[in-house]
């Protein structure tokens, strides 16, 4: 079942174009308010675009053309896709196994195939022992596990998942991670997701959002191994510099002049360009380096964060990793101003 979905909604100024291949998890990465949620709700047919168009396995399920004389608008229980959000939402009378069945009952199967199905479907997710338990006597992630079988007990076209495990206690996330791992195997789905662990676990693709539009698309693996935008660079776990390739470096506007090594097409002058590298490839120090000043930038220390056996200096949207010893001698702190100087043997710079 492939996806295709295109949709402007300017009350919440969103415009995005994408597709999710047949059998394909597509994860939807970006900061609050980037329009992840709406995307989605537009694909289940709750939110409705001033303009745009879905369609589902070749199926239109939305047309909202500009002009049209016949915009077409597909409830969302017609449109064989299931939205499974933090929120288990169980039905509270019901036991998890008639939760279940639910779907297959409102597709119109026997109570018996229903529940039969149900059955299989709480199996899949390693539920099946609480098959007769009441919402309220189960634990969060084992009401997101019910909430799960009972999406897929739906026999949905198309899973929606917006942070299914957002809401849980950290103990439970990888059991459940593991579940839609093995579950979401061949089926066509769409995760909104701000853990990079879902990203590479779970996702075939990411695409990445911003102030509603679509910044950056690709391989789950090429996008978090060189990031073109900055949501996914932090989510990587990088650095993200922007710039202008010129006389084999990149100039970043704040006048940094970073080296490194160029991958892709061949940089000419001028093109625009970022430069990645990771926070082990700062150093930090109080006063300029001796030496070439190249990759060196003076910055103001805007948070601390520790990170294992290491701490994690940040200073804007740059971060290095240093020992704690080292936060010590240097003193490091919210608002100290240091120099940052970036390897530039481990730098790599990719025309955009």
């Amino acid at each position: 079942m492939t996806l295709e979905l295109a949709a402007r909604v300017p009350a919440r100024d969103v415009e995005v174009e994408l597709e999710v291949g047949a059998g394909e998890t597509v994860a939807l990465l970006g900061p609050n308010g980037a329009g992840k949620s709406t995307v989605l709700s537009v694909a289940a047919g709750l939110v409705v675009p001033d303009a745009g168009r879905v369609v589902l396995d070749g199926r239109v399920l939305t047309d909202a053309a500009p002009g049209a004389r016949r915009r077409v608008q597909v409830p969302p229980h017609d449109r064989r896709t299931a939205l499974l959000a933090q929120d288990a939402s169980l039905f509270p009378h019901l036991d998890a196994l008639d939760n279940v069945a639910f779907g297959p009952r409102s597709a119109g199967a026997g109570r018996r195939t229903a529940r039969d199905a149900a059955r299989r479907w709480l199996a899949a997710v390693g539920a099946e022992d609480l098959a007769h338990r009441r919402p309220r006597q189960l634990s969060g992630g084992q009401a997101q596990r019910v909430a799960l079988a009972r999406a897929l007990a739906a026999e949905p076209a198309l899973l929606l998942l917006d942070e299914p495990m957002a809401a849980l206690d950290v103990g439970v996330t990888p059991a459940l991670r593991q579940v839609l791992r093995r579950v979401l195997a061949d089926r066509t789905v769409l995760l909104v997701t701000h853990d990079v662990l879902d990203a590479v676990l779970l996702a075939d693709r990411v695409v990445v959002l911003d102030a509603g539009r679509v910044v950056e698309q690709g391989a789950t693996g090429d996008v978090l191994a060189r990031p073109r935008s900055d949501f996914a660079a932090r989510v990587a776990g990088l650095n993200l510099v922007r710039g202008a390739w010129r006389d084999g470096a990149l100039h970043s506007p704040d006048g940094l002049r970073i080296e490194g090594m160029a991958h892709g097409p061949a940089l000419r002058d001028g093109d625009a360009s970022v430069a990645v590298f990771e926070p082990q490839a700062v150093s930090v120090f109080l006063a300029e380096p001796g030496g070439s000043p190249r990759n060196a930038l003076s910055v103001v220390v805007t948070e601390l964060e520790p990170r294992g056996g290491q701490v994690r200096i940040r200073a804007g949207a740059l971060a290095a990793d240093v020992t704690p010893r080292a936060v010590a001698d240097l003193d490091l702190a919210p608002g100290r101003r240091v120099v940052l100087a970036v390897k530039a043997h481990e730098v790599a710079v990719y025309g955009t």
